[in-house]
């Protein structure tokens, strides 16, 4: 018996999700919310924990890719499936370095989402064909250039995110302010063309920073 839990805020999308694994064999849908925080209150009262929670990231109060942290403080055994619009690298990045293990994007099949909810389960992953090629092309490594477009003090910046730094700590490291810290992350974006840390970390795993 797989226990399923879903976060949805569209009603409809919600009951059509509990209704199809309600009638699989084998399958037994523990709790449908339609955001965060309802599931985390709701969660406490149910005695079954689940296996598996399909989780949307457009959702009211905190996203989904928020939550997979808090949901996972709670339910450290239960795997996790993004099932959302969105499919851009940045988003998918996020939540797989949030901690989920498959990444659907809505539209998908529902018999394709109870094999990936069977996949996951059985120590496997899940996505969707076309989030699979872009999490391949996000981790390929790129042509480097012949110069990097950082200065030195702004590699070293890089490398305190690389490592897990926070701000302080980074000022810290390399005995600069907090402030000065921040400026020099403005520069890396607007050099590296991204908007996170998360990208700029991506950016310097796949060799496009020297």
């Amino acid at each position: 018996m797989i226990r399923l839990g879903i976060i949805e805020d569209h009603q409809d999308s919600r009951d059509v999700l509990r209704a199809f694994f309600g009638h699989q064999l084998g399958f037994e849908v523990i709790l449908a919310s339609e955001s965060v925080e309802d599931f985390l209150t709701e969660v406490e009262l149910h005695e079954h924990k689940m296996e598996v929670l399909l989780l949307d990231i457009n959702l009211p109060g905190i996203t989904g890719i928020e939550g997979i942290k808090k949901i996972k403080a709670i339910l450290p055994d239960t795997d996790i499936i993004m099932l959302t619009l969105h499919e851009d690298s940045r988003h998918i990045f996020q939540a797989l370095c949030a901690g989920a293990v498959g990444y659907l994007v809505k539209g998908t099949p529902l018999p394709k989402i109870k094999a990936a909810v069977e996949s996951v389960q059985s120590g496997g992953s899940a996505m969707s064909p076309q989030v699979a090629r872009k999490v391949v092309d996000y981790f390929q490594p790129a042509k480097k250039t012949n110069q990097s477009p950082l200065t030195p003090k702004e590699n070293q910046i890089v490398e305190g995110l690389v490592d897990g730094l926070s701000y302080k700590l980074i000022a810290d490291r390399y005995s600069i302010g907090i402030e000065t810290v921040r400026t020099h992350i403005k520069n890396i974006y607007k050099k590296l063309h991204v908007n996170s840390k998360s990208e700029v970390v991506a950016k310097k795993l796949r060799g496009e920073i020297g």
